[in-house]
């Protein structure tokens, strides 16, 4: 596994803090595009520098968290590359990888607890993606 890209605002620094250790037990790297922070701030400019990121291979897969969770998964699903995928259960992570091929994990600082974070993650990463019929659906994604 290459080095997991993470960022989050101001909300999702908790949770941000705490999956970088999750992800220090696990032995994985990662970097933190931040913010570093609870002071309030733009979500923006965090998780486009992770998906330019995660588009050039730099990071694989990537893990983004703000208060709901639908502001930096909106933003990083700009990105032509990019397939966000906003988890609040494991089972939705477990589709989002094994159906939409999901490179970044979004998670809401807000509503998800550690317990229920841990196990998002894990589903998350312990899937792979199906491919077959889905494929042919990835491959209609992006704006041509």
């Amino acid at each position: 596994m290459k080095t997991i890209g993470i960022a989050s605002d101001h909300a999702g620094f908790e949770l941000k803090q705490y999956v970088k250790e999750w992800l220090k037990a696990q032995g994985w790297d990662y970097k933190d595009f931040g913010t570093f922070t609870t002071d309030s701030c733009d979500y923006p400019d965090y998780a486009h520098p992770l998906a330019i990121a995660v588009e050039a291979g730099e990071c694989y897969p990537g893990i983004a968290i703000c208060g709901s969770g639908e502001g930096i998964g909106i933003t990083l699903n700009k990105h032509q590359g990019i397939r966000a995928a906003l988890c609040w259960i494991p089972e939705i992570a477990h589709l989002a990888r094994q159906h939409n091929d999901a490179n970044i994990l979004v998670m809401s600082g807000r509503f998800i607890n550690t317990e229920t974070a841990d196990k998002i993650m894990t589903e998350f990463f312990n899937t792979e993606f199906e491919g077959g019929r889905h494929q042919n659906r990835i491959d209609k994604i992006p704006v041509k």
